[in-house]
């Protein structure tokens, strides 16, 4: 007998933004010191508030601080299933603002507002869909908003998403 294969979520299409829509997470993600650690290594960011414990407590804030480019990623990439999952392109990133201190142990959340939509004029196979962003915390304090471009395909030029036959099997 053959299988049945239901189709899993794959995100939005052009057609499917609608501006004043607002999209929430689905997932919270609760940001710890190794989140925070590897990300300011990888990023070469020698500024000690992010890493040094010591040199943290002795100033304003008393412990590290999350390093501010990963707020920006997490942040970003919570709205990537709502957002831009069929992107074709990230077209830019405009007033970014870090409205509140991020600590290890804060939980992030993103929701984000459809603002702008358009045909894109070089790309007939996808339009510009302008969103706003913002990253709240477990207390429900915006900790940063930002405005997104991206240019996201229309439904039926995207390309095809790919699974293996599996051998021996067929599906209907």
């Amino acid at each position: 007998m053959a299988k049945e294969i239901i189709a899993g979520w794959e995100g939005r299409f052009f057609e499917d933004f609608e501006i004043g829509h607002f999209y929430r997470s689905r997932f919270g993600h609760t940001v710890t010191e190794a989140d925070n650690a590897l990300f300011t290594q990888l990023t070469h960011n020698t500024n000690p508030l992010h890493f040094d414990a010591e040199y943290a407590g002795r100033t304003k804030w008393g412990k590290i601080l999350v390093n501010s480019t990963f707020t920006l990623a997490l942040t970003v990439g919570m709205s990537v299933p709502d957002v831009s999952e069929n992107a074709l392109a990230n077209l830019g990133w405009e007033e970014v603002k870090l409205t509140h201190p991020v600590f290890i142990g804060d939980t992030l959340y993103c929701e984000t507002e459809v603002l702008e939509t358009r045909l894109s004029k070089s790309h007939p196979d996808a339009g510009i869909v302008k969103v706003r962003s913002r990253a709240v915390n477990q207390d429900g304090k915006v900790v940063l908003t930002l405005v997104r471009s991206i240019m996201v395909y229309q439904k039926d030029q995207a390309p095809a998403r790919a699974f293996p036959d599996i051998e021996g099997e067929s599906a209907t």
